[in-house]
Protein backbone atom coordinates (compact mmCIF):
# COMPACT_ATOMS: atom_id res chain seq x y z
CA UNK A 1 0.00 0.00 0.00
CA UNK A 2 1.48 3.29 -1.20
CA UNK A 3 0.44 6.58 1.17
CA UNK A 4 1.57 9.47 -1.49
CA UNK A 5 2.06 12.83 -0.40
CA UNK A 6 -0.01 15.50 -2.42
CA UNK A 7 1.36 19.68 -3.28
CA UNK A 8 -0.92 20.18 -0.30
CA UNK A 9 0.33 18.97 3.26
CA UNK A 10 -2.13 16.93 4.78
CA UNK A 11 -3.75 15.25 1.97
CA UNK A 12 -2.92 12.00 0.87
CA UNK A 13 -3.51 10.07 -2.22
CA UNK A 14 -3.54 6.41 -1.06
CA UNK A 15 -3.20 3.62 -3.63
CA UNK A 16 -3.41 0.21 -2.31
CA UNK A 17 -2.15 -3.17 -2.84
CA UNK A 18 -4.55 -5.09 -5.83
CA UNK A 19 -4.30 -8.86 -5.90
CA UNK A 20 -6.08 -9.88 -9.27
CA UNK A 21 -6.74 -13.31 -10.83
CA UNK A 22 -8.76 -14.96 -13.49
CA UNK A 23 -12.07 -14.65 -10.39
CA UNK A 24 -11.07 -11.08 -10.05
CA UNK A 25 -9.59 -8.86 -7.50
CA UNK A 26 -9.04 -8.04 -3.70
CA UNK A 27 -7.77 -5.33 -1.75
CA UNK A 28 -7.64 -3.80 1.73
CA UNK A 29 -9.99 -0.86 1.01
CA UNK A 30 -9.18 0.38 5.17
CA UNK A 31 -6.48 -1.58 7.31
CA UNK A 32 -5.97 0.41 10.61
CA UNK A 33 -2.98 -0.50 11.46
CA UNK A 34 -1.60 0.16 8.02
CA UNK A 35 -3.35 3.44 7.38
CA UNK A 36 -2.07 4.52 10.97
CA UNK A 37 1.83 3.84 9.95
CA UNK A 38 1.05 6.02 6.89
CA UNK A 39 -0.35 8.82 8.87
CA UNK A 40 -3.91 8.50 9.42
CA UNK A 41 -4.59 8.77 12.77
CA UNK A 42 -8.42 8.57 12.95
CA UNK A 43 -11.54 6.78 14.56
CA UNK A 44 -13.62 6.42 11.74
CA UNK A 45 -17.42 6.83 13.40
CA UNK A 46 -19.82 6.88 9.82
CA UNK A 47 -19.92 5.01 6.59
CA UNK A 48 -21.82 7.36 3.46
CA UNK A 49 -22.56 5.83 -0.44
CA UNK A 50 -23.91 8.11 -3.09
CA UNK A 51 -25.01 7.51 -6.22
CA UNK A 52 -25.15 9.97 -9.21
CA UNK A 53 -25.17 10.67 -12.68
CA UNK A 54 -22.78 11.62 -14.88
CA UNK A 55 -22.03 15.57 -14.89
CA UNK A 56 -23.15 16.00 -11.36
CA UNK A 57 -21.18 18.16 -9.13
CA UNK A 58 -21.23 17.76 -5.19
CA UNK A 59 -19.91 20.27 -3.04
CA UNK A 60 -18.16 21.81 -1.57
CA UNK A 61 -19.10 20.73 1.94
CA UNK A 62 -17.66 20.71 5.02
CA UNK A 63 -18.22 21.07 8.80
CA UNK A 64 -17.38 23.70 11.32
CA UNK A 65 -15.56 22.13 14.98
CA UNK A 66 -16.51 20.89 17.15
CA UNK A 67 -17.77 18.41 14.20
CA UNK A 68 -15.13 18.62 11.74
CA UNK A 69 -14.77 15.53 9.53
CA UNK A 70 -11.85 14.16 7.79
CA UNK A 71 -13.14 11.89 5.05
CA UNK A 72 -11.61 9.15 3.55
CA UNK A 73 -13.06 8.96 -0.07
CA UNK A 74 -13.30 5.91 -2.80
CA UNK A 75 -15.07 4.95 -5.49
CA UNK A 76 -17.22 1.72 -6.42
CA UNK A 77 -18.60 2.19 -9.37
CA UNK A 78 -17.45 4.57 -12.31
CA UNK A 79 -15.15 7.53 -12.14
CA UNK A 80 -15.25 11.00 -10.40
CA UNK A 81 -13.24 14.20 -9.92
CA UNK A 82 -12.25 14.48 -6.64
CA UNK A 83 -11.30 17.54 -4.91
CA UNK A 84 -10.11 19.48 -1.91
CA UNK A 85 -9.77 22.90 -1.33
CA UNK A 86 -7.87 24.26 1.61
CA UNK A 87 -9.54 26.28 4.04
CA UNK A 88 -7.20 26.65 6.95
CA UNK A 89 -6.54 30.61 7.08
CA UNK A 90 -2.89 31.05 7.47
CA UNK A 91 -1.51 28.16 5.69
CA UNK A 92 0.58 28.78 2.26
CA UNK A 93 -2.15 26.66 0.24
CA UNK A 94 -5.37 28.51 1.87
CA UNK A 95 -7.90 28.56 -0.76
CA UNK A 96 -5.74 26.16 -3.28
CA UNK A 97 -7.57 22.79 -3.87
CA UNK A 98 -6.30 19.40 -5.36
CA UNK A 99 -8.07 17.05 -7.61
CA UNK A 100 -7.09 13.89 -8.55
CA UNK A 101 -9.21 11.24 -10.30
CA UNK A 102 -10.98 7.95 -8.26
CA UNK A 103 -12.30 5.01 -10.47
CA UNK A 104 -13.35 1.53 -9.65
CA UNK A 105 -10.33 0.76 -11.66
CA UNK A 106 -7.61 2.64 -9.92
CA UNK A 107 -9.29 1.97 -6.73
CA UNK A 108 -7.14 4.94 -5.43
CA UNK A 109 -8.37 6.63 -2.27
CA UNK A 110 -7.86 10.18 -0.80
CA UNK A 111 -7.70 11.06 2.89
CA UNK A 112 -9.12 14.51 3.00
CA UNK A 113 -8.90 15.67 7.07
CA UNK A 114 -10.99 18.37 8.63
CA UNK A 115 -9.99 21.79 7.46
CA UNK A 116 -10.95 21.02 3.78
CA UNK A 117 -13.79 21.40 1.50
CA UNK A 118 -14.63 18.45 -0.12
CA UNK A 119 -16.38 18.41 -3.73
CA UNK A 120 -16.70 15.69 -6.74
CA UNK A 121 -17.69 15.61 -10.29
CA UNK A 122 -19.08 12.36 -11.96
CA UNK A 123 -17.22 11.49 -15.08
CA UNK A 124 -18.34 8.04 -15.88
CA UNK A 125 -22.43 7.54 -16.86
CA UNK A 126 -23.43 6.72 -13.29
CA UNK A 127 -20.57 6.72 -9.76
CA UNK A 128 -21.13 5.53 -6.77
CA UNK A 129 -18.62 6.82 -4.33
CA UNK A 130 -17.82 6.04 -0.91
CA UNK A 131 -16.46 7.92 2.19
CA UNK A 132 -15.64 7.13 5.49
CA UNK A 133 -16.04 10.05 8.46
CA UNK A 134 -14.41 10.72 11.40
CA UNK A 135 -16.88 12.47 12.78
CA UNK A 136 -20.97 12.40 12.74
CA UNK A 137 -23.15 14.45 10.33
CA UNK A 138 -24.41 17.61 11.88
CA UNK A 139 -26.20 20.00 10.17
CA UNK A 140 -26.11 22.93 12.44
CA UNK A 141 -22.41 22.56 11.97
CA UNK A 142 -22.37 22.14 8.15
CA UNK A 143 -21.23 24.35 5.71
CA UNK A 144 -21.37 24.82 2.12
CA UNK A 145 -18.89 26.83 -0.67
CA UNK A 146 -20.18 27.68 -3.96
CA UNK A 147 -19.05 25.08 -6.37
CA UNK A 148 -18.37 26.95 -9.13
CA UNK A 149 -16.41 29.55 -7.00
CA UNK A 150 -14.18 32.24 -9.20
CA UNK A 151 -11.72 32.54 -6.71
CA UNK A 152 -10.75 28.86 -6.24
CA UNK A 153 -11.29 28.25 -10.16
CA UNK A 154 -12.10 24.42 -10.05
CA UNK A 155 -12.04 22.58 -13.29
CA UNK A 156 -14.68 19.77 -12.66
CA UNK A 157 -14.07 18.14 -16.33
CA UNK A 158 -17.65 17.70 -16.80
CA UNK A 159 -19.74 19.91 -18.85
CA UNK A 160 -23.43 20.92 -18.00
CA UNK A 161 -23.42 20.64 -14.06
CA UNK A 162 -25.70 18.95 -12.28
CA UNK A 163 -26.17 20.96 -9.08
CA UNK A 164 -28.35 20.65 -5.73
CA UNK A 165 -30.21 24.06 -5.53
CA UNK A 166 -28.47 23.88 -1.75
CA UNK A 167 -24.96 23.42 -3.62
CA UNK A 168 -26.25 26.58 -6.36
CA UNK A 169 -26.40 29.00 -3.19
CA UNK A 170 -23.65 27.92 -0.87
CA UNK A 171 -21.16 30.83 0.26
CA UNK A 172 -18.84 32.43 -1.99
CA UNK A 173 -14.71 31.43 -1.04
CA UNK A 174 -14.45 35.39 0.39
CA UNK A 175 -17.23 34.86 3.05
CA UNK A 176 -16.26 31.64 4.58
CA UNK A 177 -15.63 31.94 8.38
CA UNK A 178 -12.77 31.15 9.88
CA UNK A 179 -13.40 28.05 11.35
CA UNK A 180 -9.83 26.50 10.74
CA UNK A 181 -6.90 28.76 11.75
CA UNK A 182 -3.10 27.79 11.37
Amino acid sequence: MIFEKTPIDGLLLIKPDLFEDSRGYFFESYNQEKYLEGGIDTKFVQDNISKSVMGTVRGLHYQAPPFAQGKLCSVALGKVLDVAVDIRFGTPTFGKYFACELSEENKFQLWIPAGFAHGFSVLSEVAIFCYKCSELYNKEFERSIYYNDPQIKIDWKVENHIVSEKDMNATPFNQIEKDFVY
